[in-house]
């Protein structure tokens, strides 16, 4: 069997000292199943002073799939939706033809001590979804049904494993599964087209080999490797039918770069819509 790729995160400041993790898009691999953008930030611990608010930026032809792992978001966006994101909470936002949105820390949070640490992920739209009519959907974390084998329990966030089916809706096949590993665990990872694996608090093994923390291991197709950890281990797993090569450029992504320059000339012009109540913007770079 060929090695596996392994990814390595980039870090990246993005404002006020809060930095992120990226492992996709990479150099050896744009995407894993539909997922073609993969952060990883925090934990991270703030004050009152710090500032860690994204402003208002557009996105086109992707789905936004936001996840806390510590702390709070407050979502707004330009078809008017606001959206508390707290822990273990599903967040997918589809942009389509064009969304704004802002993620904010919630006011009863900005005057005290508080952590963030979560994912958030970008999923290619399939071409013929691309320009959807933009929406948002909160999938709350009591929701989401939780397989637990006594060593290890697996959240199935997205997609269908170990005879349970997440109620989050995809426009094609995904799967995203969080994994909180005991000491000595051990679990056969379920079936996809595509699966990546990825430590995101310690190191996990995989068939008895050890893997670190915060590196992103691109399974090979068709094999059914064991997963475990010896000791306590978070990991997440995601995957599903490959969509084909997109085009990205800064929050843009299409199977048409002219549709990507469209996209960049309304940002321009402040075309693609307005979050109720918010003033401020993120320029296009």
């Amino acid at each position: 069997m060929p090695q596996r790729i392994t990814l390595q995160p980039h870090e990246k400041d993005l404002g006020g000292g809060f930095r992120v993790r990226r492992l996709l898009p990479a150099a050896a691999r744009q995407a894993v199943g539909p997922f073609l953008f993969f952060d990883h930030f925090g934990p991270v611990t703030a004050g009152p002073a710090d500032n860690h608010d994204v402003r208002p930026h557009p996105h086109i032809g992707l789905a936004t799939v936001t996840y806390l792992f510590e702390g709070a978001q407050m979502h707004r966006d330009s078809t008017g939706v606001v959206q508390r994101i707290e822990p273990g909470a599903i967040n997918w936002m589809t942009a389509g033809r064009g969304i704004v949105h802002s993620e904010r820390t919630p006011d009863d949070l900005r005057q005290v001590q508080r952590r963030t640490h979560g994912l958030q992920l970008w999923c290619a739209l399939p071409q013929q979804d691309e320009e959807l009519d933009p929406s948002f959907a909160h999938t709350p974390a009591q929701s989401i049904p939780v397989h637990d084998n006594g060593a290890a329990t697996a959240r199935v966030l997205i997609g269908e494993a170990f005879g349970l089916r997440s109620p989050v809706v995809t426009r094609s096949p995904t799967l995203y599964l969080d994994f909180a590993l005991r000491p000595g665990a051990s679990l056969q990872l379920p079936p996809a087209t595509e699966r990546a694996l990825y430590g995101v608090d310690a190191p996990f093994t995989l068939d008895g080999e050890t893997l670190p923390a915060h590196q992103m291991v691109v399974l090979n197709p068709g094999e059914q490797p064991v997963l475990g950890a010896a000791a306590d281990a978070r990991v997440v797993l995601i995957g599903g039918e490959p969509l084909g090569h997109r085009f990205i450029a800064w929050n843009f992504v299409s199977s048409r770069k002219e549709r990507i320059e469209q996209a960049k000339d309304d940002w321009r012009a402040q075309r693609m819509g307005h979050v109720p109540g918010e003033t401020e913007f993120i320029p296009l770079p």
